[in-house]
């Protein structure tokens, strides 16, 4: 179902479709609220395109199964919510360490446990970054609309398979849950392409060699080449066997976070909206993004020069645009549904002295455009 084909839609479901369109393969998971449909898509639509589908026991062995799968050579993916995610977190660091690409869905819901199953939230931001233990880096991007939901998601297989490296999509229920019209695309052939086969003999390889400019990451080929290693979670040498010396753990941790870290020039995306002559700013993402653009319009019209910074790439968090935008600005207002995870990592970078607000909702409703405006009125005043 790709194309230039505008379908009214979900963003559980299109998150499914764009998976399928990059080329997916591989769907194992356990169906939570407000996730399922994504699992429901996956399971009607990849049988019809060569795919497969399981439905596991537990998140757990979920995320288990699309590690499998992907060193197995399948382009593979799960979905759950703050529960499962919680789950998931050691077999995602496994995924780290053995530089496996995947994409994991993690459509935030109201916590902690239980919480709300049914109400949205954004307090998972923390845990997309430092759930899984040890340092490490991370992918992570946030859709803000049921069309990001689609090409984000691509865009998360594409990003998973150049780095290798798990790739999270931070969705949330408001998003998830919203029907719009989405176009979709045919991935570009580079969005989708073949996992590369490494370019020496196979008994030259090292699946773990590290380039000390971190440009070129070492292609994964699938179980059953010719080209025959290991992976472990253990600390391990360029050949995969376990080597816990000094060295070689220095150089092991340093380059799963180097290869995200010197490339977010390619990684980390933002959008502006209004900033070029802005006094104050609105720094977001995902459904709190929509509130803030309609408060930001809103405000304009009023007279007030204000502007927003839309993180949809979380994780690295977009250091340099953030500080960018807090050095021509008198004040900035943080708007998210959790109790300031994304505002504490903007008054990191307040290097200016400027106020920074954050508006803060924890009570399973979202952040009306009113609150936001009326921030930015008592900002500027």
């Amino acid at each position: 179902m790709t194309g230039l084909q505008s379908v009214f839609t979900s963003g559980n479901e299109a998150i499914a479709e764009g998976a399928i369109a990059a080329g997916a393969s591989f769907f194992a998971g356990y169906p939570i609220t407000p996730s399922s449909e994504i699992a429901e898509t996956a399971a009607r639509r990849l049988p019809e395109t060569g795919g497969m589908y399981v439905q596991m026991e537990d998140e757990l062995s979920g995320m288990a199964a699309i590690v499998g799968a992907s060193v197995s050579g399948a382009r593979a993916f799960t979905a759950t919510s703050g529960p499962g995610f919680s789950l998931m977190q050691e077999n995602l660091g496994m995924a780290v360490m053995g530089e496996i690409p995947c994409v994991v869905v993690n459509v935030q819901r109201s916590g902690p446990s239980t919480g709300m199953a049914t109400k949205p939230a954004q307090g998972d931001v923390m845990q997309a970054r430092w759930g899984t233990h040890g340092d490490h880096g991370i992918i992570t991007l946030a859709p803000s609309s049921v069309q990001d939901c689609y090409d984000f998601t691509i865009r998360a297989f594409s990003l998973a398979g150049r780095f290798r490296t798990p790739v999270i999509l931070l969705a949330d229920a408001a998003v998830a849950k919203l029907k719009e019209n989405v176009r979709f695309r045919s991935p570009a052939p580079e969005e989708r392409a073949p996992r590369p086969l490494p370019d020496c003999p196979p008994e030259a390889y090292r699946p773990f060699a590290v380039d000390p400019e971190e440009k070129a990451i070492t292609p994964l080929p699938p179980f059953g080449s010719d080209y025959i290693f290991r992976i472990t979670g253990s600390m391990h040498d360029e050949a995969g066997g376990q080597g816990a010396s000094p060295a070689n753990a220095d150089r092991v941790i340093r380059h799963l976070a180097g290869k995200i870290e010197k490339n977010r020039d390619v990684i980390v995306r933002v959008r502006r909206f209004f900033l070029d002559d802005a006094d104050l700013a609105v720094i977001s993402f995902g459904c709190s993004a929509r509130s803030a653009r309609a408060a930001v319009r809103e405000a304009r019209r009023q007279g007030i020069p204000a502007g927003l910074l839309e993180l949809t790439t979380l994780w690295p968090f977009p250091d340099d645009d953030v500080r960018d935008v807090l050095s021509r600005v008198r004040g900035a207002v943080v708007p998210e549904l959790n109790l300031g995870q994304a505002a504490g990592e903007v008054r990191r970078l307040n290097d200016f002295g400027i106020p920074v607000r954050g508006i803060c909702r924890v009570d399973g409703t979202l952040i009306p455009p009113g609150d936001i405006l009326s921030a930015l009125r008592e900002a500027r005043s």
